[in-house]
């Protein structure tokens, strides 16, 4: 299996199916406009070829599992839609574009992630699956967007935490924001891919560890790399006064840490899933990248 080939095939994949989303001339257009700029903007789609590939290692139908890969992408999207607002993050740039509060307005980007997180449910919920395998994936990804995930981990991160120099609150910042998410496409697959409780927990796992090692490696690229290559301001963390593992443990440490972390989720699955190497492959890819 050529690595590289299989992740821009699922990549294709999923980008073929969002193009299609949104495309109509209802009145509120002007909404699905907003919600396309940013769910259209590109990207490594890492969420939805986590999901497809987690439920083809298990024997599942990666065609099926489409709707709620994509799901997956549209909560990420809501979720960066928001981050960069004003009130947030207070970003101007985005893979390379301006953020979409810059061209559609505040209002109107507020509007637009909460469509898209309220629409990630519907896209789940109406697929032509099981009842079961719909009801466990809306499960999945309401613990990932909620209180216990990407709402409650931005809140640590902008209001309460701000200015922590803790490893531990920056490991849990992490663990809410990232790899929630990260682990409920994992999750997500599986289950689509039939697979039993040790094999959830194996993705579950993995998806945990792999967002650690994620988090970790763009808290080095907010210091290390350039705008150009990142597609956003480099040292926006450092100018909003937060705290980051780059500048506690700095680069050498950081290192380490991702290392660890990606050895943990090869780790998880090898032995437990029939055909492991695609995602053993995709851990050891992200470990070196520049954006």
């Amino acid at each position: 299996m050529n690595y590289h080939a299989e992740y821009d095939r699922l990549r294709s994949m999923t980008e073929d199916w969002l193009s299609g989303c949104y495309s109509d001339q209802l009145p509120q257009k002007g909404l699905a406009d907003a919600m396309r700029y940013s769910l259209l903007a590109g990207g490594k789609r890492l969420r939805p070829v986590l999901a497809l590939a987690f439920c083809r290692a298990f024997g599942g139908d990666e065609h099926a599992a489409l709707p709620a890969a994509c799901a997956l992408e549209f909560l990420h999207t809501y979720s960066l839609i928001h981050d960069d607002l004003p009130a947030m993050d207070n970003d101007d740039l985005r893979r390379g574009k301006p953020t979409n509060h810059v061209v559609y307005g505040e209002c109107t980007a507020i509007l637009a992630g909460d469509t898209l997180q309220a629409e990630a449910f519907g896209l789940i919920l109406r697929a032509p699956l099981p009842v079961e395998m719909r009801v466990k994936c809306a499960e999945f990804l309401a613990d990932a967007a909620g209180y216990a995930g990407i709402c409650g981990g931005q809140y640590l991160d902008t209001v309460l935490w701000l200015d922590s120099d803790s490893a531990e609150k920056l490991t849990t910042i992490a663990e809410l924001k990232t790899a929630s998410l990260l682990s409920a496409a994992c999750r997500i697959g599986a289950v689509l891919g039939g697979a039993d409780e040790f094999g959830i927990q194996a993705a579950e796992d993995y998806g945990m560890a792999l967002g650690m090692a994620f988090q970790i490696r763009d808290d080095m690229l907010d210091e290390l790399s350039t705008t150009e290559k990142l597609g956003k301001p480099i040292g926006s963390d450092r100018r909003g006064g937060k705290s980051t593992f780059m500048n506690i443990f700095g680069a050498a440490r950081c290192e380490a840490f991702v290392s660890k972390y990606t050895e943990k989720a090869k780790r998880s699955i090898d032995g437990v899933l029939p055909h492991p190497g695609f995602l053993l492959r995709l851990a050891d890819s992200l470990v070196l990248r520049e954006h």
